[in-house]
């Protein structure tokens, strides 16, 4: 059974870099391809939203959305994968999750499929 650990600082100020960690349990995620691993958040009062996932190719894929100051990157050696949000206003405070994507073969093709496991949970306050 995979677990999953994100973590970072909770409080961030405008216009800085928010970052995150996510380790890995259960073996180097780089020795299997069939997952996709995934940042998502969680506004307060409003629903989850996907921010992007990295592939075991070390491909990126990201939500149009926050490309553009967005960044998630592998770090093997520590079984960890880290999120990257940059220029952060108030409106980048939710509840931050790394989880595990299936992913699924479809028209020649794989894709990112469910999300299997997840983290706690990183709670970050943009504020002054």
């Amino acid at each position: 059974q995979v677990q999953l650990q994100d973590s970072g600082p909770g409080l961030v100020k405008p216009s800085q870099t928010l970052s995150l960690t996510c380790t890995v349990s259960a073996g180097s995620f780089t020795t299997n391809n069939y997952y996709y691993w995934s940042w998502i958040r969680q506004p307060p009062g409003k629903g989850l939203e996907w921010i992007g996932y990295i592939a075991y190719s070390g491909s990126t894929y990201y939500n149009p959305s926050l490309k553009s100051r967005t960044s998630i990157s592998r770090d093997t050696s520590r079984n960890q994968f880290a999120l990257q949000l940059s220029s952060v206003t108030p409106e980048d405070t939710a509840l931050y999750y790394c989880a595990r994507v299936t992913r699924t073969y479809y028209n020649g093709g794989y894709y990112p499929d469910v999300f299997d496991s997840w983290g706690q949970g990183a709670q970050v306050t943009v504020s002054s």
